[in-house]
Protein backbone atom coordinates (compact mmCIF):
# COMPACT_ATOMS: atom_id res chain seq x y z
CA UNK A 1 0.00 0.00 0.00
CA UNK A 2 1.75 3.59 -0.84
CA UNK A 3 0.04 7.01 0.05
CA UNK A 4 0.00 9.85 -1.33
CA UNK A 5 4.09 10.70 -0.83
CA UNK A 6 5.12 7.30 -2.59
CA UNK A 7 5.58 5.78 0.82
CA UNK A 8 5.00 1.98 1.30
CA UNK A 9 2.64 1.30 4.26
CA UNK A 10 3.54 -2.07 5.59
CA UNK A 11 3.88 -1.61 9.05
CA UNK A 12 0.93 -1.74 11.54
CA UNK A 13 1.21 -1.39 15.04
CA UNK A 14 -1.33 -2.72 17.58
CA UNK A 15 -2.44 -1.24 20.81
CA UNK A 16 -4.03 -4.08 22.73
CA UNK A 17 -4.82 -2.07 26.38
CA UNK A 18 -4.33 1.29 27.83
CA UNK A 19 -3.91 -0.16 31.13
CA UNK A 20 -0.14 -0.46 32.21
CA UNK A 21 1.70 -2.03 35.17
CA UNK A 22 3.57 1.16 35.56
CA UNK A 23 3.40 4.34 36.05
CA UNK A 24 6.39 6.26 34.11
CA UNK A 25 6.77 9.77 34.86
CA UNK A 26 7.12 10.72 31.04
CA UNK A 27 3.83 8.65 30.34
CA UNK A 28 0.78 9.41 32.62
CA UNK A 29 0.52 11.43 36.06
CA UNK A 30 1.17 9.42 39.11
CA UNK A 31 -2.63 9.25 40.21
CA UNK A 32 -3.04 7.33 36.37
CA UNK A 33 -5.43 8.25 33.76
CA UNK A 34 -9.17 7.92 33.08
CA UNK A 35 -9.30 3.87 31.04
CA UNK A 36 -11.45 2.96 28.43
CA UNK A 37 -14.72 0.93 29.37
CA UNK A 38 -14.89 -2.51 28.66
CA UNK A 39 -17.13 -2.16 26.16
CA UNK A 40 -14.71 0.56 23.94
CA UNK A 41 -11.54 -1.75 23.85
CA UNK A 42 -11.50 -4.26 20.95
CA UNK A 43 -12.18 -7.77 21.66
CA UNK A 44 -9.52 -10.40 21.13
CA UNK A 45 -11.44 -11.28 17.97
CA UNK A 46 -11.73 -7.88 16.34
CA UNK A 47 -7.95 -7.11 16.93
CA UNK A 48 -7.49 -10.33 14.50
CA UNK A 49 -10.04 -9.01 12.31
CA UNK A 50 -8.35 -5.67 11.61
CA UNK A 51 -4.88 -7.26 11.52
CA UNK A 52 -5.95 -10.31 8.60
CA UNK A 53 -7.80 -7.44 6.70
CA UNK A 54 -4.26 -5.01 6.65
CA UNK A 55 -2.09 -7.95 5.98
CA UNK A 56 -4.47 -8.63 2.50
CA UNK A 57 -3.95 -5.04 1.40
CA UNK A 58 -0.04 -5.40 2.22
CA UNK A 59 0.90 -4.91 6.25
CA UNK A 60 3.78 -7.23 6.24
CA UNK A 61 5.05 -5.88 10.02
CA UNK A 62 3.14 -5.73 12.93
CA UNK A 63 4.06 -4.95 16.39
CA UNK A 64 1.85 -5.55 19.98
CA UNK A 65 2.04 -2.47 22.15
CA UNK A 66 0.14 -1.35 24.92
CA UNK A 67 -0.36 0.29 27.59
CA UNK A 68 1.74 -2.77 28.92
CA UNK A 69 0.35 -5.67 26.48
CA UNK A 70 1.34 -8.39 29.02
CA UNK A 71 -1.52 -7.26 31.54
CA UNK A 72 -3.85 -7.89 28.10
CA UNK A 73 -6.12 -10.92 29.20
CA UNK A 74 -6.04 -13.56 26.42
CA UNK A 75 -2.25 -11.97 25.09
CA UNK A 76 -0.69 -15.17 24.50
CA UNK A 77 -3.99 -16.51 22.31
CA UNK A 78 -3.94 -13.09 20.66
CA UNK A 79 -0.34 -13.60 19.28
CA UNK A 80 -0.82 -17.19 18.52
CA UNK A 81 -3.59 -16.07 16.25
CA UNK A 82 -1.99 -13.22 14.60
CA UNK A 83 0.91 -15.40 13.90
CA UNK A 84 -1.02 -17.82 12.15
CA UNK A 85 -1.96 -15.21 9.76
CA UNK A 86 -0.45 -15.46 6.24
CA UNK A 87 1.93 -12.69 5.08
CA UNK A 88 2.91 -11.75 8.12
CA UNK A 89 6.91 -11.33 8.03
CA UNK A 90 7.76 -9.68 11.31
CA UNK A 91 6.28 -9.92 14.24
CA UNK A 92 7.64 -8.10 17.81
CA UNK A 93 6.05 -7.04 20.89
CA UNK A 94 7.32 -3.58 22.99
CA UNK A 95 6.61 -4.63 26.61
CA UNK A 96 8.40 -2.87 29.72
CA UNK A 97 9.41 -6.31 30.64
CA UNK A 98 8.12 -6.81 34.27
CA UNK A 99 5.85 -9.87 33.29
CA UNK A 100 8.35 -11.18 30.61
CA UNK A 101 10.13 -14.00 32.84
CA UNK A 102 6.75 -15.66 32.57
CA UNK A 103 5.68 -15.41 29.17
CA UNK A 104 8.68 -15.38 27.28
CA UNK A 105 8.51 -18.96 26.59
CA UNK A 106 4.48 -18.36 25.93
CA UNK A 107 4.64 -16.10 23.32
CA UNK A 108 7.86 -17.61 21.51
CA UNK A 109 5.91 -20.89 21.08
CA UNK A 110 2.92 -18.69 20.45
CA UNK A 111 4.84 -17.36 17.49
CA UNK A 112 6.22 -14.06 18.55
CA UNK A 113 9.16 -13.55 16.30
CA UNK A 114 10.96 -10.34 18.84
CA UNK A 115 10.80 -8.23 21.60
CA UNK A 116 11.29 -4.92 22.64
CA UNK A 117 11.90 -3.96 25.94
CA UNK A 118 11.55 -0.70 27.88
CA UNK A 119 14.66 0.37 29.97
CA UNK A 120 16.16 3.79 31.16
CA UNK A 121 18.42 3.21 33.41
CA UNK A 122 20.40 0.20 35.42
CA UNK A 123 20.20 1.85 38.91
CA UNK A 124 17.74 0.60 40.53
CA UNK A 125 16.42 2.98 42.92
CA UNK A 126 16.07 5.64 39.87
CA UNK A 127 14.12 3.08 37.94
CA UNK A 128 11.86 2.78 40.77
CA UNK A 129 11.44 6.51 40.73
CA UNK A 130 11.18 6.73 36.87
CA UNK A 131 8.55 4.18 37.10
CA UNK A 132 6.87 5.22 40.48
CA UNK A 133 7.52 1.54 41.78
CA UNK A 134 9.14 -0.94 39.51
CA UNK A 135 11.55 -3.12 40.28
CA UNK A 136 14.11 -3.87 37.62
CA UNK A 137 15.04 -6.80 38.90
CA UNK A 138 11.60 -8.36 37.28
CA UNK A 139 13.15 -6.39 34.18
CA UNK A 140 16.50 -8.40 33.91
CA UNK A 141 14.81 -11.67 34.52
CA UNK A 142 12.69 -11.00 31.92
CA UNK A 143 15.32 -9.65 29.00
CA UNK A 144 17.06 -13.09 30.11
CA UNK A 145 14.24 -14.98 29.32
CA UNK A 146 13.80 -13.83 26.25
CA UNK A 147 17.00 -14.30 25.02
CA UNK A 148 16.82 -18.19 26.13
CA UNK A 149 13.60 -18.79 24.06
CA UNK A 150 14.49 -17.21 21.13
CA UNK A 151 12.84 -13.77 20.62
CA UNK A 152 16.07 -12.07 19.58
CA UNK A 153 17.33 -9.79 18.80
CA UNK A 154 15.93 -8.12 22.18
CA UNK A 155 16.08 -4.40 21.54
CA UNK A 156 15.89 -2.38 24.80
CA UNK A 157 13.92 1.03 24.27
CA UNK A 158 16.12 3.44 26.73
CA UNK A 159 14.05 7.39 26.84
CA UNK A 160 16.61 10.05 27.08
CA UNK A 161 16.04 13.24 28.38
CA UNK A 162 18.53 15.00 26.24
CA UNK A 163 21.07 13.21 24.88
CA UNK A 164 22.22 9.42 24.24
CA UNK A 165 25.47 10.46 26.44
CA UNK A 166 23.98 11.19 29.72
CA UNK A 167 25.19 8.87 32.01
CA UNK A 168 22.23 6.55 32.46
CA UNK A 169 21.89 6.13 28.61
CA UNK A 170 25.48 5.15 29.02
CA UNK A 171 25.16 2.67 31.00
CA UNK A 172 22.42 1.18 29.63
CA UNK A 173 24.49 1.21 25.99
CA UNK A 174 27.53 -0.99 27.86
CA UNK A 175 25.25 -3.50 29.29
CA UNK A 176 23.59 -3.84 25.74
CA UNK A 177 26.87 -4.15 24.42
CA UNK A 178 27.67 -7.02 26.80
CA UNK A 179 24.82 -8.90 27.05
CA UNK A 180 24.26 -9.02 23.34
CA UNK A 181 20.92 -6.73 22.77
CA UNK A 182 20.70 -4.02 20.26
CA UNK A 183 20.05 -0.81 21.83
CA UNK A 184 17.79 2.74 20.82
CA UNK A 185 17.45 5.47 21.92
CA UNK A 186 14.15 7.25 22.15
CA UNK A 187 13.96 11.30 23.33
CA UNK A 188 11.03 12.40 25.38
CA UNK A 189 8.69 13.37 23.52
CA UNK A 190 5.42 16.03 23.76
CA UNK A 191 2.43 14.96 21.59
CA UNK A 192 0.22 18.16 22.59
CA UNK A 193 3.56 20.13 21.88
CA UNK A 194 4.81 18.78 18.79
CA UNK A 195 8.34 17.56 19.91
CA UNK A 196 9.59 14.57 18.65
CA UNK A 197 12.78 13.21 16.29
CA UNK A 198 14.35 10.38 15.00
CA UNK A 199 14.82 7.60 17.16
CA UNK A 200 18.63 6.61 18.09
CA UNK A 201 19.47 2.82 15.78
CA UNK A 202 15.84 2.58 14.76
CA UNK A 203 13.48 4.31 12.56
CA UNK A 204 10.76 6.10 14.67
CA UNK A 205 9.70 9.76 14.14
CA UNK A 206 11.59 9.34 10.36
CA UNK A 207 8.37 11.26 8.48
CA UNK A 208 10.08 11.11 5.36
CA UNK A 209 10.13 7.52 5.62
CA UNK A 210 6.97 6.45 7.94
CA UNK A 211 6.16 3.14 6.73
CA UNK A 212 3.42 2.82 9.73
CA UNK A 213 -0.33 3.17 11.02
CA UNK A 214 -1.65 2.43 14.11
CA UNK A 215 -4.14 0.96 15.62
CA UNK A 216 -5.43 1.80 19.02
CA UNK A 217 -7.38 -0.08 21.83
CA UNK A 218 -10.92 1.18 20.82
CA UNK A 219 -10.87 0.68 17.43
CA UNK A 220 -8.99 3.58 15.88
CA UNK A 221 -6.83 3.34 13.10
CA UNK A 222 -4.03 6.16 13.30
CA UNK A 223 -2.29 7.22 10.55
CA UNK A 224 0.48 9.43 12.52
CA UNK A 225 1.56 9.81 16.16
CA UNK A 226 1.85 13.36 16.19
CA UNK A 227 -1.75 14.04 14.45
CA UNK A 228 -5.62 13.80 15.31
CA UNK A 229 -6.60 12.12 12.16
CA UNK A 230 -8.52 8.66 12.89
CA UNK A 231 -10.78 6.47 11.77
CA UNK A 232 -13.20 4.19 13.58
CA UNK A 233 -12.66 0.32 12.54
CA UNK A 234 -16.52 -0.24 14.15
CA UNK A 235 -17.73 2.45 12.99
CA UNK A 236 -16.48 2.49 8.87
CA UNK A 237 -15.79 -0.92 8.47
CA UNK A 238 -12.18 -2.03 8.99
CA UNK A 239 -11.37 -1.55 5.23
CA UNK A 240 -12.94 1.62 5.14
CA UNK A 241 -11.02 3.34 7.92
CA UNK A 242 -7.65 1.79 6.81
CA UNK A 243 -7.98 2.99 3.66
CA UNK A 244 -8.98 6.31 4.65
CA UNK A 245 -5.94 6.44 7.00
CA UNK A 246 -3.38 5.70 4.15
CA UNK A 247 -4.57 8.54 1.58
CA UNK A 248 -4.85 11.08 4.37
CA UNK A 249 -1.48 10.03 6.13
CA UNK A 250 0.26 13.19 6.59
CA UNK A 251 3.53 13.92 5.34
CA UNK A 252 5.34 14.66 8.66
CA UNK A 253 3.92 15.13 11.92
CA UNK A 254 2.73 18.17 13.68
CA UNK A 255 0.32 17.64 17.20
CA UNK A 256 -1.79 15.89 18.62
CA UNK A 257 -4.20 16.84 21.45
CA UNK A 258 -6.70 13.84 21.00
CA UNK A 259 -4.59 11.03 22.49
CA UNK A 260 -1.86 9.86 24.77
CA UNK A 261 1.53 7.75 24.60
CA UNK A 262 -0.67 4.99 26.94
CA UNK A 263 -3.54 4.74 24.68
CA UNK A 264 -1.88 4.63 21.00
CA UNK A 265 1.09 2.39 21.97
CA UNK A 266 3.84 5.36 20.88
Amino acid sequence: MYDRFNRNINYLRVSVTDRCNLRCTYCMPAEGVKLLEHKDILSLEEIVEVVREAVSMGISKVRITGGEPLVRKGIVSLVENIAGIAGIKDFGLTTNGVLLSAFAPQLAKAGLHRINISLDTLDPEKYRAITRGGEIQKVLEGIDAAKKVGLTPVKINCVVRNSSDEPDAKAVREFCLKHGLEARFIHEMSLAGGRFTIVENGHGGDCLNCNRLRLTASGMIRPCLFSDIRFSTRELGIREALERAISLKPAKGSVNVTGEFHNIGG
